[in-house]
This record gives C-alpha cells, sequence and structure tokens, in this order.
C-alpha cells in the first residue's frame, strides 16, 4: 500500500511527489502524457515559451539595424524551430523522470480512477490495476474550453495544443479570447509572418488585470500589426474550402485557422468524481478546504482542477502544500503572493491587487508609477516601452500590489511577490540598493513614486 497515491503528474503531481517522498512517504504518480509534466511541459508553458523565445529572437534579428548591425537575409526555417521546442520538451521531460528516480517515486503509465478513498484503478489499453493507498491527490489539471456549436477539429478550428505545432505559418489566423493564451499565440504567428486578428467580447485584454496594463498591451500589439476586435462577439463561423468566414457583428473576418482561446476548464472526466460525490462547483472545479482536501476524506485535489489561478506555479505550490498537510506538517499557499505573467512583447507581469479592486473595497491607496524611457538599462538595450506601478496602503504603506509592463517583467516580478510575501513597505522597496544600470531600478524608483521622492523622472 502507498502512502500517496497522485493521479496527475504535471507541475502540482509531480512536485507534490517528490515533497511527499522527501517527507518520508511511499509514492505512486500516475500519468499517460508523453513526458511526466502534464499539460504545461507537453502541450503548454514550456512549448509555448520555447516558440516565443525562437519567433522574438526572429523578429529582432530583423531589427538588428537599429544597433548598428547589419543582416543581409534572415530566413525563417520553421521545422527546424519546432524541432528545437520538442528537444526542449523532451529534455525537461528526461529530467522529471529522473527527479521521481531519484525520489523513489513509482510511475505508473495509465489512467487513473478513483474506485474508493482508498482504491486506485490504473487503466491502461490493454490491463487494470488496483492500486492501494492512504492517501489520493487529483491532479489532472485543465483541458481547452470548445465553442458550443464549433468544436474543435484539428485542422481549422483549434486549439493552443495545435496552435503550438504548425507544420507551416497560416497566412490568416483568428485568435478568439484576448486572455494569456490568446496573445502569446498571437504573439509566435505575427512574428513568423501570419496576419493576425484578436477576438475579445470585453473592452479590454486581460480583463483580470490592472487596466493600465491592459491599455497598454492593447496599443503595442496594434503597434506591431495584430488587428484587435474588441468587444466583439463570434455570431457565426462559416466554412468555404479552405477559408473560415467569422461573423463578429460588425464585421466579416476571413480566417485560413481559427484558435479558440476562451478559457481552459478542470479536467475530472472518468476520474471517478460523480460516483464519490466529490462537491464541484458550477463550473466543475473541486471545492477543497483550506488543506487542500475535496469533501471525501483523504481524497486532496491541486492545481487547476481546482480552478481559480490556472498556473503552474500555482499548482506547484498547492502540491507541496498539500504533501504536507498529508504529513501532519502546516502547509500553506499565500494565493495574495501568487504571479501572474503573460510572455508577450513587451511582457506582462501582476501581482497582488489591482487599482480598481482597491476602489472596489475602498481602500485608500498611493501609487508610484515609473517609466522604463526613464531607466538606464532599458534605453541603453532599446527597450524603453513600459513602466512599472506600485499601489501602497495609504495608511501603512504596505505593498498591495504591483504591476509591470516591459521587457523581463516576468523576472522583475519575482522581488515585489517576495514584497507581498513579506508585507513589505514601498518604502522597504525605496531603500533597498538595486544595482545600477538594471532594469530593476524602475521597481525601487516606482517605489520612491508612491512617496512623491522619485529620482530620475
Amino acid at each position: 500500500m502507498f502512502d500517496v497515491t497522485i493521479i496527475g503528474a504535471g507541475p502540482g503531481g509531480y512536485v507534490c511527489a517528490i515533497r511527499a517522498a522527501q517527507l518520508g512517504m511511499t509514492v505512486c504518480c500516475i500519468d499517460n502524457s508523453p513526458y511526466l509534466g502534464g499539460t504545461c511541459l507537453n502541450v503548454g508553458c514550456i512549448p509555448s515559451k520555447a516558440l516565443l523565445e525562437s519567433s522574438h529572437l526572429y523578429q529582432e534579428t530583423k531589427d538588428l539595424q537599429q544597433h548598428g548591425i547589419e543582416v543581409a537575409t534572415v530566413k525563417l526555417n520553421l521545422a527546424k524551430m519546432m524541432s528545437r521546442k520538442n528537444n526542449v520538451i523532451k529534455k525537461l521531460g528526461i529530467g522529471i523522470e529522473y527527479l521521481c528516480k531519484k525520489n523513489n517515486i513509482t510511475v505508473k503509465r495509465g489512467f487513473g480512477q478513483i474506485v474508493n478513498p482508498q482504491t486506485v484503478m490504473l487503466n491502461t489499453n490493454k490491463t487494470q490495476e488496483k492500486i492501494a493507498t492512504r492517501h489520493i491527490v487529483i491532479a489532472t489539471g485543465s483541458v481547452p474550453i470548445a465553442l458550443p456549436n464549433y468544436p474543435f477539429d484539428g485542422e481549422q478550428i483549434i486549439s493552443s495544443t495545435e496552435a503550438l505545432a504548425f507544420n507551416s505559418v497560416p497566412k490568416r489566423l483568428a485568435v478568439l479570447g484576448g486572455g494569456v493564451v490568446g496573445l502569446e499565440m498571437a504573439s509566435v504567428w505575427h512574428r513568423l509572418g501570419s496576419k493576425v486578428q484578436v477576438i475579445e467580447a470585453q473592452s479590454h485584454l486581460l480583463p483580470e488585470m490592472d487596466t493600465e496594463l491592459s491599455v497598454a498591451i492593447a496599443k503595442h500589439l496594434q503597434a506591431q500589426g495584430i488587428d484587435m476586435h474588441l468587444q466583439s462577439k463570434l455570431a457565426k463561423i462559416s466554412k468555404a474550402k479552405n477559408t473560415l468566414h467569422l461573423d463578429i457583428g460588425s464585421q466579416q473576418l476571413q480566417a485560413d485557422k481559427l484558435l479558440v482561446a476562451i478559457g481552459r476548464k478542470p479536467a475530472i472526466a472518468g476520474i471517478g468524481i460523480e460516483e464519490l460525490g466529490i462537491d464541484t462547483d458550477k463550473r466543475g472545479a473541486i471545492r477543497v478546504n483550506a488543506k487542500g482536501m475535496t469533501s471525501v476524506k483523504g481524497i486532496f485535489a491541486i492545481g487547476d482542477v481546482c480552478g481559480g489561478m490556472m498556473l503552474a506555479h500555482k499548482a506547484e505550490e498547492e502540491g507541496i502544500a498539500v504533501a504536507e498537510n498529508i504529513a501532519g506538517k502546516a502547509g500553506h499557499v499565500n494565493y495574495q503572493a501568487i504571479p501572474a505573467v503573460v510572455y508577450t512583447f513587451p511582457e506582462v507581469a501582476s501581482v497582488g491587487m489591482t487599482e480598481a479592486q482597491t476602489q472596489e473595497q475602498g481602500i485608500a491607496v498611493r501609487i508610484g508609477n515609473f517609466p522604463f524611457r526613464a531607466n538606464g538599462r532599458a534605453i541603453t538595450a532599446l527597450h524603453e516601452e513600459g513602466f512599472v506601478k506600485i499601489i501602497s496602503a495609504a495608511d501603512s504603506d504596505e505593498i498591495l500590489g504591483c504591476h509591470i509592463f516591459g521587457a523581463q517583467a516576468s523576472e522583475l516580478i519575482a522581488e515585489m511577490v517576495l514584497a507581498r510575501e513579506y508585507r513589505a513597505s514601498s518604502e522597504d522597496i525605496a531603500r533597498t540598493t538595486h544595482a545600477h544600470p538594471t532594469l530593476s531600478e524602475a521597481l525601487k524608483e516606482a517605489a520612491l513614486a508612491t512617496h512623491k521622492r522619485a529620482i530620475h523622472y
């Protein structure tokens, strides 16, 4: 009998498995992905970032004349780019396999189905195996949401999975959804030569983020050549030969492919949720308590399957917390200190409260802004687009939120996540020495700006 059996080996599952093993438990991890790592590694975070990096380098190479570097011709080898992406997945997948082996985790390939709180059925194409266990962790992740009347066909109406593996650059790509996935995939294929049109039902992109970030990313993506159709709903799709005709009310759009990026939903089908009576919400997310346990004692759930912020790093933290709670320790996740990042260029990163949220809750705040165009490192790197925005409480000066738009925002946000975790004040950041010249100085200046003391702006 295992101490813990985990269904799913994505960022939440395999990290939970490793932490449980570190705590002395015997662990079984069940997964059926090509490589351990779940959606994130196989068809999500990692391959998308590989393509974002490659496509960004391709675009930058064409613009090197700004640095006084002349390149005669720049050619795209999409097959080689895809091969590099696949090699990245393979390398990291092998690494996760090694970590599981090193920590004496039993990995079983197949689909896991919960029979009862002490038994998981491992299903493969040919066999079934009952696995006895003391605790079960559901970490099955999420799947893309399809349009009700227009299901994914894998060729013209596609999900992010297919958008990561095109054999050729589509001449016209329509993207339904102005969220993280939609904007990242729009960026990749626009850079590689596709005519990209983004369709978003709401009045601004990235609706969950601070409005200033939403306005800034829309402006810059449009300047790069991506068409934006905001406050537009897709009413009808018509197929004619190899062309999709998209009716968005005010006008008709044509596209070779339509990427549907309207969100993801918990992957709970077939794992025994309904049979066991495990509580879910109206969106199908599994309800858990503060310790990550479901409504059935001994069965826990982590990551996308629980809803909320569908982020790999959130799943990892929940995996660690659940393993520690099973071991009788005080596992905990601070959901107010989880960053969100969009890997467009410029990048978008955010942690904590937005300005609108503080207004809704009636919290008096001070706001400090600092533009990258006043930062020495940004100017030398030709990365002057962007800003840092810090929101702090007017009474205590505690940092409530930070929002960054610009180069390396994904790296810069880590300092502000740490500030949120330890409830630092703007004054704490303002009095911390930041190396010069670095982009991180913009954080210090924004913190100073909350007290109207910015030095360089």
